[in-house]
C-alpha cells in the first residue's frame, strides 16, 4: 500500500539528489497503476502522484515550489539547511 509517508520520502529523496527525476516519475507512475491507497488518502495521493507522473514532460517539469506544495498536501513541511562544504 502506498502511503503519504512513502510519497513524501520519495519526494525528499529526489530533493536530496538520492534519486533522479526519471526514477521519481517511474515510481509515481507505477504507484498510480497499482492504485493501492488507503481510502482516506486516495484523493490526495492520486493528485500528487499524477502530478509527479507528468514531471518528465517539458511543459510541466517539477520545481522546488511544486515539491513544497505536494509535501504540504501530504501533511509535511519543508525545512532547508544551508551548510558550508
Amino acid at each position: 500500500m502506498i502511503t503519504r509517508e512513502q510519497t513524501a520520502d520519495k519526494i525528499a529523496s529526489y530533493l536530496h539528489h538520492e534519486i533522479t527525476l526519471g526514477q521519481l516519475v517511474d515510481w509515481a507512475e507505477n504507484a498510480v497503476m497499482d492504485g493501492d491507497f488507503s481510502v482516506q488518502d486516495t484523493a490526495v495521493l492520486s493528485r500528487v502522484l499524477s502530478r509527479i507522473g507528468l514531471a518528465d514532460v517539458r511543459a510541466f517539469g517539477l520545481t522546488w515550489e511544486d515539491c513544497e506544495d505536494m509535501l504540504k498536501q501530504l501533511g509535511f513541511a519543508t525545512h532547508i539547511d544551508v551548510v558550508a562544504v
